[in-house]
C-alpha cells in the first residue's frame, strides 16, 4: 500500500516554466549567448547551478562565476514572479493534494528549484501545511536524472521506498525516479511537450485520474 507521494514542483504543482524561461533568456541576452530550443529543453529538471555549470562548458565567453550567474537569474525570476498575476496551480493538483492529505498519505516535495523559489510558490498558494518535508535540488551536486534527490526524499518517508511513488513531468525526472528504484507516475500535460515519459510506470493526462484511494492501491 502506498503511504507517501513525492511531488516534483515545476510542471506538476505549478507551471513556473514561462517565468524561468523569461529569466533565463533575458540573462542569455545579457551574456550575449544563443541557446537553442533543443539545448534549453535538455536542461529541464536541472538545478540553476547545474544549468550554468553546463552553459559555461559550452560557452567559454561566460566569464562570471556560477554563483554570480545564479544570483542574477534569481533576481530576474523573482521580479517577474512577483508581478505575474496569471500564475495558478495546475488544474486538479490542489484537489489531489488535499485528498491525499485528508487520507493520511504523506506528501514530500522534491524539486530541482531553489529553496527560495519553492518557498515563494508554497507561500503564495498556502501549500506548506500539506507537506511534511521539502527537498530542494540546490542541496545536491548533481541534478536529475541523478537519483540523489529522490533517494533522499524517500529516506524521509514514513514508509520504505516500495511504499512511495513519485509524480514527475520531465524526461530527467522520470529517469531519476526509476534510477532511485521508485514507482513513477508521469504527468503528461500541455506544459510537458518534448518530454519523454515512456519509462514511467503509469502516465496520466489529468490529475482527476488520481485520488487517494487509487494511489493507495497501486501495486509496486
Amino acid at each position: 500500500m502506498i503511504k507517501t507521494v513525492i511531488f516534483d514542483m515545476d510542471g506538476v504543482i505549478v507551471d513556473t516554466e514561462p517565468v524561468h524561461r523569461y529569466a533565463y533568456y533575458k540573462q542569455f541576452s545579457e551574456l550575449n549567448i544563443e541557446v537553442s530550443e533543443e539545448m534549453y529543453t535538455s536542461f529541464t529538471g536541472f538545478s540553476t547551478r547545474n544549468t550554468f555549470q553546463t552553459l559555461k562548458g559550452f560557452f567559454p565567453v561566460i566569464d562570471q562565476e556560477v554563483e554570480d550567474l545564479i544570483q542574477r537569474k534569481r533576481s530576474i525570476f523573482n521580479d517577474a514572479f512577483d508581478t505575474k498575476e496569471d500564475l495558478f496551480l495546475l488544474e486538479g493538483v490542489e484537489d489531489l493534494i488535499k485528498d491525499l492529505y485528508a487520507n493520511k498519505i504523506q506528501l514530500i516535495l522534491a524539486s530541482s528549484a531553489a529553496k527560495v523559489t519553492i518557498d515563494r510558490v508554497f507561500t503564495r498558494f498556502n501549500l506548506h501545511q500539506y507537506f511534511s518535508h521539502v527537498v530542494s535540488g540546490e542541496d545536491f551536486p548533481q541534478s536529475k536524472p541523478n537519483p540523489a534527490i529522490f533517494i533522499h526524499a524517500a529516506s524521509l518517508s514514513i514508509a520504505p521506498k516500495e511504499e512511495c511513488i513519485i509524480i514527475e513531468d520531465s524526461t530527467n525526472g522520470v529517469k531519476a525516479a526509476k534510477a532511485a528504484g521508485i514507482y513513477c507516475v508521469g504527468y503528461k500535460s500541455e506544459h510537458s511537450n518534448m518530454q519523454d515519459l515512456s519509462n514511467a510506470d503509469l502516465v496520466i493526462n489529468h490529475f482527476d485520474e488520481l485520488n487517494a484511494q487509487k494511489i493507495s492501491q497501486i501495486t509496486v
